[in-house]
């Protein structure tokens, strides 16, 4: 396996085209779908940090809320296919949590897949199911629905 090099940057508002890239390449659609509500999440983040390969490609992103006290809240953390496996996930999750050691609770939701529950293990997050804990969920979106043939 080649060895695939990127940088971390943290405060960068990436430009939007290369965020709908990136968010179409791990089939996020509910983001993609609405380019100018992506933009104004962005600009509405508490924090954002990027890796970029060698040659400047944006190839994942973390970005949150919070009030740097009692609570982080983790949005979005995502990597392009190709880079997913190589600490391009890691390492982004890893400075958001290494800049934020004492706020008392970092929060995020996550696909219910055993890669998912592994991946924020390692990171120490634990999942309120084995903690005694509840989380409650309430979203304004609509269902992305599978398309259904027509008879």
């Amino acid at each position: 396996m080649t060895a695939m090099t990127f940088q971390l940057t943290s405060g960068e508002m990436p430009e939007l085209e290369e965020l709908l890239h990136l968010y179409a390449s791990v089939n996020w659609p509910a983001y993609t779908r609405d380019p100018q509500a992506l933009t104004r999440a962005f600009q509405n983040s508490d924090f954002v940090w990027t890796a970029r390969n060698e040659s400047g490609q944006l190839v994942g992103l973390v970005r949150g809320l919070s009030d740097a006290v009692s609570v982080l809240f983790v949005q979005d953390l995502l990597v392009g296919p190709d880079w997913q496996h190589r600490r391009a996930a890691h390492a982004p999750a890893q400075a958001v949590l290494d800049r934020h050691p004492h706020v008392m609770q970092t929060a995020l939701l996550t696909d219910d897949g055993p890669a998912q529950l592994a991946f924020y293990e390692s990171l120490g997050f634990g999942n309120t199911q084995t903690l005694g804990l509840n989380a409650f969920y309430r979203t304004s979106m609509q269902p992305v629905s599978p398309k259904i043939p027509s008879k």
